[in-house]
């Protein structure tokens, strides 16, 4: 039995790639793997599972959804970060 590692912060949840792979998936929803590959086989995974040659693959747009999580928080500094990129684009 393998043991639940600790769940992602939210602003890791934010940070990840498009697709994750299931450990990944799992440790978002706070289960563990061996839990995430018995939903995954009995076909009750809480998100759309995409089989890529032997590895699963999660989709990051729906795991985000299923965790209850409808929009990404704007923060200031991403905010900053934009406009610092638009003005240098006006510049060149």
């Amino acid at each position: 039995m393998s043991v639940p590692h600790e769940p992602l912060t939210f602003a890791e949840v934010f940070n990840l790639p498009v697709a994750v792979d299931l450990r990944t998936a799992a440790r978002a929803l706070g289960i563990c793997t061996d839990t995430a590959y018995r939903l995954v086989r009995q076909g009750a995974f809480p998100c759309p599972v995409m089989r890529v040659g032997g590895l699963y693959r999660i989709p990051t747009s729906p795991l985000i959804r299923a965790l209850g999580i409808e929009e990404r928080p704007v923060y200031a500094v991403d905010l900053e970060t934009g406009i610092g990129l638009a003005r240098d684009s006006e510049n060149s």
